[in-house]
């Protein structure tokens, strides 16, 4: 009950208004994935190794713009302010959307989930940075975790949505709820901090290979590889999965989304939580991650699975894999406020964009392996990465954020707390 009551406390315009943003921001990247097949075949597709191959290529392109968008926007944000990401964002993914339904083949299709993807790169970084930065050190986990949990319920609308609209209205939806997110971002107020600190240094991406903190930027991007190893291998392409896994009856794409974001919804919200328990961003990911592995054995290995238990299992594995705010909160924790939001709106990116390297695996492998041992293959490597990198991050929890990075490391600030 202390717990909730704190989370009420952190329940200010500028958490809200976050929170609503990544809402969208998620509404928007899901929908590729519930309608994947039916605005396939609306092209004319109708082979399902097509639509699988059509599909991946469709998939891999907005994963692309967003891993562009990350830097772009990450920079931007230090430079110019957290707020002109949040409003410049939401503008070209909402227009991404709305174009949407006038694709006419695959490439059409591809480059306009590419400019979604680099419009959606913008809006978590944005976010997370300046929740972290206007709440005290000992509040922004509760912050950043209401920030998160809103944004997962996007994911929940969106595969209810599209399964009851037309893939075209459903695009469409996306971008109108873009549009009208816009006139709430005119109430909220830039970061203190980053109107305080940074001097001429603010946004400079070369910060990022001296002094240890590339070791530390690509640290951050590993541990949350199993995400969208999750997110885009399990619950995208659960058909063709749970098909080679010779599951008797059908999984689709929409419900293994559906079941797979509940659980991540919820799990955004406890592993905050447990991050606040155990005053640890750390041992929080640490025992998501073991959890998460554990499950995902279950699910390659365990004979006799039927629909319903393979739904049940993609929402255990969400849970468990629930750890995207504390993983982003972590990353901004671990850099100075003049390349925070850089870090801060690039990690998830190249994070989501590493969907793009496990998808391409397991489709190499699924032939020579079969795609039960192919996607095992592709989550135990993930698996073992994010644990590595986990363990050589600082632990950030009691970590002031009022400090600068530096090329000339003595004349930096040096960050205190906890990890410092």
């Amino acid at each position: 009950m202390n717990r909730l009551r704190e989370l009420r406390s952190v329940l200010n315009l500028t958490v809200l208004v976050a929170g609503l943003g990544y809402f969208v921001d998620l509404f928007d990247i899901t929908l590729f994935g519930v309608v994947r097949v039916a605005s396939l075949k609306d092209l004319g597709l109708t082979d399902p190794s097509d639509i699988f191959q059509k599909g991946l290529f469709i998939y891999n392109a907005q994963m692309a713009g967003m891993m562009v968008g990350g830097l772009f926007w990450g920079l931007l944000g230090d430079k110019r302010g957290r707020l002109s990401v949040m409003f410049g964002s939401i503008l070209l993914y909402s227009a991404a959307n709305l174009l949407n339904p006038f694709v006419w083949d695959v490439n059409s299709y591809a480059a306009c989930r590419f400019l979604g993807g680099l419009g959606l790169a913008g809006e978590l970084g944005a976010a997370i940075t300046l929740v972290a930065e206007s709440l005290p050190k000992e509040k922004r986990g509760l912050g950043t975790t209401v920030v998160a949990t809103l944004g997962m319920l996007g994911i929940v609308v969106a595969a209810l949505v599209a399964q009851y609209l037309h893939w075209k209205a459903a695009y469409v939806t996306g971008g109108v709820l873009g549009l009208l997110l816009l006139f709430a971002r005119f109430k909220v107020s830039e970061s203190a901090l980053f109107t305080q600190k940074g001097g001429p240094e603010r946004g400079n991406p070369l910060l990022l290979l001296t002094g240890g903190r590339f070791t530390k930027y690509l640290g951050c991007i590993l541990v949350g590889v199993p995400i969208y190893f999750t997110t885009g291998i399990l619950f995208v392409f659960a058909p063709e999965l749970t098909a080679g896994l010779h599951v008797q009856g059908t999984v689709t794409a929409g419900n293994a989304i559906l079941f797979g974001s509940v659980g991540l919804t919820l799990g955004d919200l406890s592993s905050g939580l447990l991050s606040q328990w155990l005053q640890s961003r750390k041992r929080a990911v640490g025992f998501s991650l073991c959890a998460w592995f554990a499950l995902v054995l279950v699910y390659g290995l365990m004979p006799g699975l039927t629909p319903t238990l393979i739904y049940a299992l993609t929402f255990l594995i969400g849970l468990t894999v629930g750890y995207w705010a504390v993983l982003i909160t972590m990353a901004a924790e671990q850099f100075g406020t003049n390349i925070r939001a850089t870090v801060a709106t690039s990690v998830p990116n190249f994070v989501r964009g590493s969907a793009v390297i496990a998808a391409t695996a397991f489709g190499q492998l699924k032939g020579s392996l079969g795609v039960a041992h192919a996607a095992l293959a592709v989550g135990a490597v993930c698996f073992v990465l994010a644990l590595v990198a986990l363990a050589r991050l600082a632990e950030t929890f009691h970590r002031d954020l009022d400090y600068v990075e530096s090329a000339n490391p003595a004349s930096a600030d040096a960050p205190t707390g906890s990890g410092a």
